[in-house]
């Protein structure tokens, strides 16, 4: 329940029609904007929301479980306000986002609205739309641990414990060459093996993308040239001489964690787990006895 102001009521009440909405945006690395669908611009909670962004709102349809469906933002992408490659870099995904009521001839008569975090972002020509999920969205995340063959860990965290400091899975690299939006060639990373960085972390030390951080696809090694695949294209163009740092990737299969890492006591997996080839398996016959096996038997002869 929201609890509004008695002057702010008051105006409600008499039909006056001096309001405006506020958003103000809170980004995971702590910058702050603030944006209004007023003609100027106005001071809540401290922020000051800018006007003139084109910044509106859909309705939101609140459904049962407290879940909203159909809840966006847009407005127009400005160097002054928000910027196509900070948006395609994901530095507002996740980004909280709180709603406010404002009196615009008033400013310190507002309510809060509505408090959640972006979702989904669209961009096309020249403006974005961002999909709005309220606070009850987590409770529709799946939680728990599943039993697979392959890790649930992140190589490096808490529970896979793997150092990457370590030099034999870390390397610095500048780039040389780019024959494609997410692809590039490299200069520094000659002396790791073939596929060492593929599903690795590469984290852009110079250049447009400096700070930004993208996952490797692939990693190759063929005649002492090194070419580094991406998943997606940068949001700034890839330029020779960017520098950068790559971290080994992980396939979360047990071979790997054993053979590369040396940390198979920290495998989060059940590589013993029978794969759907097994379980859909049927009987089979020893070699002209016509003995049937047993599913003891098809294991050991599968492994």
């Amino acid at each position: 329940m929201h609890t509004i102001p008695a002057a702010l009521q008051s105006k409600l009440d008499s039909g006056v029609t001096t309001l405006a909405h506020g958003w103000i945006l809170r980004r995971r690395d702590g910058v702050v904007q603030g944006f209004t669908d007023h003609d100027r611009d106005l001071v809540v909670a401290g922020v000051t929301c800018r006007a003139g962004t084109g910044f509106t709102a859909s309705e939101a349809a609140t459904r049962f479980g407290q879940s909203i469906d159909g809840a966006e933002v847009s407005g127009a992408l400005a160097d002054q306000s928000l910027r196509e490659a900070d948006l395609a870099a994901g530095r507002y995904d996740a980004a909280e986002v709180e709603t406010w009521l404002v009196d615009w001839s008033e400013p310190n008569l507002r309510v809060l609205t509505a408090r959640g975090h972006i979702g989904e972002v669209r961009r096309e020509s020249g403006a974005f739309t961002a999909e709005l999920r309220g606070l009850a969205d987590a409770l529709a995340q799946e939680t728990g641990r599943l039993y697979t063959a392959k890790c649930s860990a992140d190589l490096g965290d808490r529970r896979c414990r793997a150092d990457l400091a370590n030099p034999a899975w870390r390397g610095a690299g500048v780039v040389t060459a780019v024959p494609a939006n997410a692809a590039l060639a490299a200069s520094g990373l000659g002396g790791f093996a073939d596929g060492l960085f593929t599903a690795g972390r590469l984290l852009w030390t110079s250049g447009g993308n400096a700070g930004a951080a993208i996952e490797i696809k692939q990693h190759k090694l063929a005649g002492g040239l090194v070419q580094l695949t991406l998943w997606q294209a940068m949001a700034e163009p890839i330029a020779v001489g960017d520098a950068f740092t790559v971290t080994a990737g992980c396939d979360k299969r047990f071979p790997t964690c054993r053979d590369r890492f040396g940390n198979a006591i920290n495998f989060r997996g059940f590589p013993q787990i029978p794969g759907n080839d097994f379980l859909v398996s049927g009987a089979a016959t020893r070699g002209g006895t016509g003995e049937s096996l047993g599913i003891g038997d098809v294991k050991g002869l599968s492994g």
